[in-house]
């Protein structure tokens, strides 16, 4: 078990070697989700039956239960987050076109813990605009994930995705982050995809967390539509995001939502 240490709020949990191999399953089942899913990932497919196909998939093949399901209410098992849909986006009727670029979003639990990821996927040859903003989230997935070590600053991971982001041209969402994960779906400490270097939660082995940073191709500003789930970008600009499950090691990370074999 890892020592407590006087510089980490309570709140935050260090995991146990058990926990942690929790976690690795959890993890390794979330991704084979987003696996099984994409070749049906294609036109006239709505985000109903990709939803369907992932719950019978974690239910009965994986024997795990979706998060998403009825957590606070929402009504699904998956987050489907098409184009300008920035998150929490609820699988419906929409049937996808040739150019649609969609995030989806999948958490399992797995003997009591979570397993979180996503990414995005294509249907057919997107625009231009669209293939590159997904390319800046997944480099701002990259470079944060690179970062986490033993001592790192959560303002320096912030600050690091927020600066890559806008060299490129495109905007960090601010109202949405990463979170802690473990037992529960939502930890501390929130992971902000902006920030200021030498401030925030110092990182410690043992810390378990998301990052998934939300990038829009045009202004960073967001609206939540009236079903109290879905966050839209207020230019319909394009957005993207990307996620990994992370655990800080002694000497640095480990990602826990790839499969074996697997690199960023």
């Amino acid at each position: 078990m890892f020592q407590k240490s006087p510089k980490r709020p309570m709140s935050i949990t260090l995991k146990t070697a058990d926990e942690i191999d929790k976690m690795r399953v959890a993890g390794r089942l979330a991704t084979e989700v987003l696996r099984m899913i994409r070749p049906h990932v294609r036109e006239g497919i709505t985000t109903d039956e990709l939803d369907r196909l992932c719950h019978d998939y974690m239910v009965n093949v994986q024997q795990a239960i979706p998060a998403p399901l009825n957590y606070r209410g929402f009504p699904k098992s998956i987050c489907t987050s098409p184009n300008h849909v920035v998150c929490h986006g609820i699988p419906g009727p929409r049937k996808l076109k040739k150019g649609d670029v969609l995030n989806i979003d999948i958490t399992v639990i797995k003997d009591g813990y979570h397993g979180d990821t996503s990414q995005m996927f294509a249907v057919g040859t997107p625009p231009l605009a669209a293939q590159r903003v997904c390319q800046v989230a997944y480099e701002c997935l990259c470079i944060g994930i690179g970062m986490v070590r033993p001592g790192q600053r959560l303002g320096d991971i912030g600050h690091a995705i927020q600066r890559h982001a806008e060299a490129q041209h495109c905007s960090v969402v601010r109202e949405y982050c990463g979170h802690g994960i473990g037992r529960n779906f939502h930890e501390d400490p929130q992971v902000l995809h902006y920030g200021t270097p030498g401030t925030g939660v110092e990182l410690e082995p043992g810390m378990t967390f998301t990052i998934e940073p939300m990038i829009n191709a045009g202004k960073r500003h967001v609206k939540l539509l009236p079903d109290g789930w879905t966050v839209v970008t207020k230019d319909h600009s394009i957005s993207a995001q990307w996620e990994h499950t992370v655990l800080v090691t002694a000497t640095g990370y480990e990602i826990l939502t790839l499969l074996p074999g697997e690199t960023l």
